[in-house]
């Protein structure tokens, strides 16, 4: 997020020291009424602030400087805490209780309010938070006063927040040296962990998609074989209510070909989107998929069907990914026939794949390609058994997300685009069975300007050139969506 700026002169060192002094030897007036906090406009009810002391006196004229440079102090002091009545009377104390009323300010003042909506969507809508919940937030990478307002909204639903802050760099460093039997002491502690958990929160800001390109490939399948699948695929998805989210920076704005403010308007309208709206006009399409059988995806080198008969559906509508708007499914495990050629660039294990082309037969990938990196994704491919075969299909359709951007929680969800997921399968219903340490998301956008494209259901045109064509299923289209 963008740090405010503030443009007032710093007062002389002197008139600072002075202001010091004066505020210390102030006499302590008595302790103010709790605050009254108004609700946000999310709805989200924010916790009570006790106050925890005396009010400090207003900077006086010419000294106001200090508290601007920091912050702009807050109405009726509803965002500080200051020290205890009982050590007031300690000059040293009170000029901490100075500082810790500026400080706060400055937080305050950096939390842009559309952060509090999103932390609202994710406890209200996603995982419909309660007193009864204990949430695990993990955040790689995340601004702390961000992570800290997601606590305080969790905190608001009344259920328990727990922590796990992590760093990209230092994820890569532990992947460099790690042995199997340190993943294995990871994911048996942190396994134990998330069986505490009802809820799970995961925030996620890399800066550099690419940090683990070093890291061999081995270790990173050692890591998705040793700690993804019993801990993710294990328990967190199966057994918890999730959501994983990103979150913005200048790295993400760069990607997209955006600045990083005009990106930051994009994130915020994709993740934020009213998401009632499209869990209502997915009814139709959830209805549809639940009896078919046969599907049929045509478009430029692609020309496959597969089954989908008694696999089910979900419609994906801001429970488990923000930003969100898809419905996925699985093909029927040995139905896939056919050639599917990628048009977008997908980065997995820490490396871009370009130009993806499957030739897949009885349900297998019999024939992959990559461009340069036809090797190594034929290596990734040979994980395990079923890592030739699908988990996962599924159409995208977030109205604001439509373009590419190298980043699957994205991408996956441009209008116009489906995704076809060689590897693991999630949990029936939308699962067939299909089980594999890998479980790869590669999108194919079918809008006019990437090549057009055209889906049949038993025989029915259902979307042509990314549009759906269906009277019940136009809902969906961007324009009605919006």
């Amino acid at each position: 997020m963008p740090a405010a700026s503030f443009a007032p002169a710093i007062p002389p060192a002197a008139e600072a020291l002075d202001f010091a002094i004066s505020f210390a030897a102030a006499p302590t007036p008595p302790p103010p009424e709790p605050p009254t906090l108004s609700a946000p406009a999310t709805g989200v009810i924010p916790p009570t602030l006790e106050p925890m002391g005396a009010t400090p006196p207003p900077p006086p004229a010419g000294v106001a400087g200090v508290f601007a440079v920091l912050g702009p102090v807050p109405a009726g002091g509803s965002d500080w805490h200051p020290q205890s009545t009982a050590k007031a009377k300690k000059p040293m104390s009170v000029r901490f209780t100075a500082i810790l009323y500026a400080n706060s300010a400055k937080m305050a003042c950096m939390i842009d309010p559309r952060v509090t909506e999103l932390a609202g969507l994710l406890c209200r809508h996603s995982l419909k938070l309660t007193s009864d919940d204990r949430v695990l937030i993990h955040a790689f990478d995340i601004p702390e006063d961000c992570v800290a307002e997601v606590v305080r909204i969790v905190q608001a639903h009344g259920a328990q927040a727990m922590i796990r802050l992590e760093s990209g760099i230092v994820r890569r460093q532990l992947l460099h040296g790690i042995s199997e039997a340190n993943v294995k002491t990871i994911a048996d502690i942190e396994k134990y962990e998330m069986e505490r958990m009802t809820a799970y929160i995961a925030m996620r800001g890399t800066v550099n998609p690419l940090e683990n390109a070093e890291v061999p490939s081995e270790t990173l399948r050692l890591w998705s074989r040793e700690y993804t699948q019993p801990v993710v695929f294990g328990v967190r998805v199966p057994k918890t209510r999730w959501v994983a989210l990103r979150w913005p920076n200048p790295a993400m704005a760069m990607a997209a070909g955006m600045s990083t403010p005009a990106f930051e308007d994009f994130y915020f309208r994709a993740c934020t989107m009213d998401y009632a709206k499209m869990s209502e006009a997915c009814k139709p399409l959830v209805e549809l998929m639940n009896k078919t059988d046969r599907v049929e995806i045509k478009g430029p080198g692609t020309d496959f069907s597969f089954s989908i008969k008694d696999i089910g559906c979900v419609p994906c509508c801001g429970e488990a990914n923000i930003p969100d708007g898809e419905c996925f499914s699985a093909p029927v495990r040995d139905s896939v026939n056919g050639v599917v050629q990628f048009n977008t660039v997908s980065v997995y294990e820490g490396k871009e794949f370009k130009d993806i082309r499957y030739e897949m037969k009885d349900g297998k990938i019999i024939d992959a390609s990559a461009g340069g990196n036809t090797d190594k994704i034929n290596e990734i491919l040979d994980t395990d058994e079923g890592a030739r075969y699908f988990g996962e299909w599924s159409l995208g359709f977030n109205p604001y997300v439509l373009h590419p951007m190298k980043d699957t929680l994205f991408d996956e969800k441009i209008a116009g685009s489906f995704h076809f997921t060689p590897g693991n399968a999630y949990d029936p219903p939308g699962g067939n069975g299909n089980q594999s340490a890998i479980h790869w998301d590669t999108v194919l956008i079918q809008r006019p300007e990437y090549g057009g494209g055209e889906i049949w259901f038993d025989g029915q045109l259902i979307r042509k050139d990314g549009l759906f064509v269906l009277p019940e299923l136009q809902p969906l289209n961007p324009e009605n969506l919006k």
